[in-house]
């Protein structure tokens, strides 16, 4: 804490010592007011301006001391200055004194509080940033929450300083009405239960829900407004039709037909999305048999003199594709048919709120759900149609195995298959315009990756930028140019594959004609429920953001079909609280939470467990001992932030610090449970035991050393 908070803080305590230590709240009661109001009446009359400058100065620094006596010094106002002149000094003092309290709570707790418990106030300051003025009239509006309190907590949110004002001062307003009109007829009140009796609390407490009932209606308004010229149909075909039939839109409707709800699927390509089709499914297929090739190509680590392997590219393609087709039947439209899905392949387009046109039939539901997925991003670099290229998505018919390749992108997607392919053989050049690789991840567990790959034969690029292609007698050439260089360097190549991310798929079926939103990301505008500009349309997966994995789009769907079929009953938040992710780079990158350089960034307190996977028995045995395990934890807690694994099968065992996150499970508990021997999974254990050990109470082990030695006698 610096000097001035230190200053501020000290003299807080003092002012609120002072009035403890000299009891100076005896002159903050009903029999003290009534026996003096001659006294300050007779005042008053004298020195009108004196008079009321002193009153408004007392109640501002009670109220900004959170001192107990705001209902007494409120009766004052009535008794002395009568309803109207009261009331005009009340609500400013108490507006001007609760912005003070206010603002002491930011300045003095707010980078404590949030340094130890960011994370939990996210869902906090996403809410205020929503609805901060509607939460903070109801509890003005309603007695029964210490004004005092109100003033200090919301010190600690994000919201503005003059919202917080005037928010107050018209929420206060009702309560000041009454407590100064009391205080007109003094003489008559013998307790301040008379003023808040249950039926003036309950009168408050209905004031408190009409903000409520007005954003509800408001909603209501907005609502039809947004339907306004679109005509709603008499009756409806079906519950809910879902767009799209990868991960999210799978779920969806899984979740719609298991309630007995009528779902349509819509597909207009391929069953399964992307992730079964063209990402996870094939590119995993694709890094297992580019390791087997690294495994045998380093068998003498394993004891075996030489392995030899001899492999046709096109095989290796064409068991990608039978790995496709294995797992096709998982979503296939005769599964999702005999589940009792009504599944319809054709190209969707949403025409009205309620109405999808697919193949020359036009669907009426009652909801919509939206799960497009994404596609990915080819950057306008100028020559790139000439030289020609792949995606993500167009990669897996290739069927030769390119000599030369240039991989665009250090992410996730890039680097994966950047090291699968220099695994085959190819001479791969992988260019990134950002400093490092994997800009999401901490920088130490980038750096072991880009080792990794650089060990494979890729040659990494990163600071450069990609500036033109060219293609000129056959041969074809990427000029990058590093950052703040002027110089160009041309890299020949065979093969260009683009792989710098995805955006959402939000053309061609509909949005542009409904005036849907999109985000600055260009994914749709959803709200916390999923829920898009109108009421009954939801995305999720993909198109909606903000994450773009598998697991996440399977996650949003649970919410969204269960918002889109219940939500007229009960609407759920949709949960990002915890949420793992896994490069499958050779070391395996996974994260869960917090990471080391997003703490920093945030400002949020931490501390570190580490434990060296080279450490391991089990990693020892399988020639795969590098990488790490790295826990965050709150400063002097076993309460887990986040954690990063950088090691052989790391995604599996990132799935403990998942669970353990989401039930709040500490490392302790984790020290404590029995690990197989010999596994990977004991680096669990073992990073846990590195927290127990940096925890362990030092001077309490010095004693008991002390005993153990007087012992020996």
């Amino acid at each position: 804490m610096n000097r001035t908070k230190l200053l501020i803080l000290l003299a807080v305590i003092a002012a609120v010592a002072a009035f403890v230590f000299f009891d100076l709240g005896r002159y903050l009661s009903l029999d003290f007011l009534k026996s003096s109001q001659q006294s300050f009446q007779s005042y008053y009359q004298a020195h009108p301006a004196q008079a009321m400058l002193i009153y408004v100065a007392i109640y501002i620094a009670a109220t900004a001391l959170s001192l107990p006596g705001a209902t007494i010094i409120t009766l004052a106002g009535g008794a002395l200055f009568g309803l109207a002149v009261g009331t005009l000094l009340v609500s400013f003092a108490s507006a001007i004194g609760a912005t003070l309290a206010f603002l002491m709570s930011r300045y003095l707790l707010q980078d404590w509080v949030r340094a130890r418990f960011g994370k939990r106030l996210a869902p906090i300051d996403d809410g205020i940033a929503r609805d901060g003025p509607f939460y903070l009239f109801t509890l003005r509006l309603v007695p029964l929450f210490p004004f005092f309190l109100v003033n200090l907590l919301m010190g600690l949110t994000k919201i503005r300083t003059r919202t917080f004002y005037w928010v107050s001062q018209v929420g206060m307003l009702a309560g000041t009405l009454v407590y100064v009109n009391a205080g007109t007829q003094l003489a008559q009140i013998d307790s301040l239960r008379g003023i808040a009796s249950p039926a003036v609390i309950g009168s408050f407490i209905l004031l408190g829900i009409f903000p409520l009932v007005a954003r509800k209606a408001l909603h209501m308004y907005t609502a039809r407004r947004v339907y306004a010229k679109w005509k709603k149909p008499a009756r409806f075909d079906r519950n809910l039709v879902v767009i799209g039939a990868g991960a999210a839109g799978l779920v969806t409707s899984y979740i719609a037909a298991t309630v007995k709800a009528k779902v349509t699927l819509i597909e207009g390509h391929k069953m399964g999305g992307d992730c079964l089709n063209f990402g996870c499914v094939p590119s995993k297929a694709l890094i297992r048999s580019a390791k087997f090739v690294q495994q045998a190509r380093e068998s003498a680590s394993l004891g075996i003199a030489e392995a030899n392997v001899n492999f046709n590219f096109a095989d290796v393609m064409a068991r990608i594709h039978r790995v496709i087709g294995d797992i096709e039947p998982h979503d296939s439209v005769e599964r999702y048919t005999g589940l009792g899905v009504d599944v319809v392949q054709g190209k969707a387009k949403i025409v009205s709120p309620w109405e999808v046109e697919v193949g020359g039939r036009r669907l009426t539901t009652r909801s919509i759900v939206i799960a497009a997925g994404a596609r990915p991003l080819v950057p306008p670099i100028p020559g790139i149609d000439d030289v020609g290229y792949l995606t993500s998505d167009s990669l897996w018919s290739l069927q030769e195995l390119p000599k030369r390749m240039v991989v665009l992108g250090g992410g996730p997607i890039g680097c994966e298959l950047a090291q699968a392919f220099a695994r085959f053989g190819s001479a791969v050049t992988q260019v990134e315009m950002a400093p490092r690789l994997m800009g999401r991840e901490d920088e130490d567990a980038a750096a072991l990756v880009t080792a990794a790959l650089e060990s494979d034969g890729v040659n990494v690029m990163t600071g450069f930028k990609a500036v033109r292609c060219e293609n000129s007698g056959g041969i074809k050439r990427l000029f990058v140019q590093q950052n703040g260089s002027g110089k160009e360097v041309a890299i020949e190549f065979d093969l260009l594959l683009c792989a710098v991310g995805r955006i959402a798929r939000t053309e061609g079926y509909g949005l542009e004609e409904l005036g849907m939103p999109l985000t600055p990301r260009k994914t749709i505008d959803t709200d916390a429920y999923l829920q898009t500009l109108y009421p009954n349309i939801y995305a999720c997966g993909d198109v909606a953001g903000p994450y773009q994995f598998t697991h996440t789009a399977a996650h949003q769907a649970w919410f969204a079909a269960v918002n889109a079929l219940f939500g007229q009953f009960k609407r759920f938040r949709a949960d990002y609280s915890v949420i793992p992710w896994c490069t499958f780079t050779a070391p395996e990158v996974a994260r869960v939470g917090l990471s080391e350089q997003e703490a920093k960034e945030q400002g949020i307190a931490y501390e570190v467990a580490r434990f060296n996977i080279a450490e391991l028995d089990r990693a020892i045995a399988d020639e795969a001992a590098s990488g790490f395990i790295k826990v965050l934890t709150v400063p002097g807690k076993d309460r887990i932030l986040g954690a990063c694994i950088v090691g052989e099968h790391a995604g599996e065992l990132l799935a403990e610090y998942v669970l353990a996150m989401k039930h709040g499970i500490g490392l302790n508990k984790i020290l404590g449970t029995i690990h197989t021997y010999p596994t990977m999974a004991e680096a669990n254990k073992y990073v846990a035991g590195e927290w127990k050990r940096a925890h362990a109470p030092q001077r309490l082990l010095q004693w008991v050393g002390r005993y153990h030695a007087w012992r020996l006698g």
